[in-house]
């Protein structure tokens, strides 16, 4: 059996003494962490991340504190946002009463949850764990994704063009008369496109070419 992949928590906060806690804390689950002093910093290391194939990523979230100086949460949170990461990166919020509606319309935008401080350790960890769950599913499905887009370019133009009458539902006779090839034809390169993309039906195909937003 091949060991589980390795999960990251990324703590973002600039109190030391609240990223040592934390630090402390998630060690104590058996959870790996990064701690960034600043905003800037937890950017460079995505920006650094961002040079890998995201199929080589591991798992991971973050705790992210709302307000710090220079680059806040909230900025940081923008950028992921941007870049579409918070499905592979989810974030939980980190934050003071004061910044409670803050935190919540972050959580309507795309974030992953908030926790209040002085926040419930069990409660964190929790969240964290569903986080990180989170992230794995959405790695597994931009991994199905690429493994899928890998098996098309290995298609020929001509079975492109089949699979894609195909996924219109059209039956074999319907796919030769709009291409112009015989039925014969038709059913050879339905063969092979099934083949291919690793699929029995039609159906199976059509959902497989259904996009996901990640």
């Amino acid at each position: 059996m091949q060991p589980a992949p390795q999960v990251w928590v990324h703590v973002v906060d600039d109190d030391a003494s609240v990223r040592e806690a934390l630090s402390w804390l998630l060690r104590s689950r058996g959870m790996a962490s990064l701690t960034h002093a600043s905003g800037e910093a937890f950017w460079r290391e995505v920006q650094a991340l961002g040079e890998q194939p995201k199929a080589q990523w591991q798992p991971s979230c973050v705790l992210l504190d709302v307000r710090m100086p220079g680059m806040s949460g909230l900025a940081v949170f923008e950028r992921l946002l941007s870049l579409q990461l918070t499905r592979l990166m989810p974030v939980i919020f980190l934050s003071g009463h004061a910044d409670l509606a803050t935190a919540v319309e972050a959580v309507r935008r795309g974030a992953f949850d908030f926790c209040e401080k002085p926040f419930s350790d069990n409660a964190l960890v929790d969240r964290v764990e569903e986080a990180l769950t989170r992230s794995r599913e959405a790695l597994a499905q931009l991994q199905a994704r690429l493994d899928r887009d890998r098996r098309v370019e290995e298609l020929t133009e001509r079975e492109r063009d089949v699979m894609s009458q195909i996924i219109a539902g059209l039956p074999n006779k319907l796919i030769a008369d709009a291409l112009q090839i015989s039925v014969r034809t038709v059913e050879v390169h339905r063969a092979r496109v099934f083949e291919k993309m690793a699929v029995k039906s039609a159906v199976e195909l059509a959902n497989l070419m259904r996009d996901e937003k990640l």
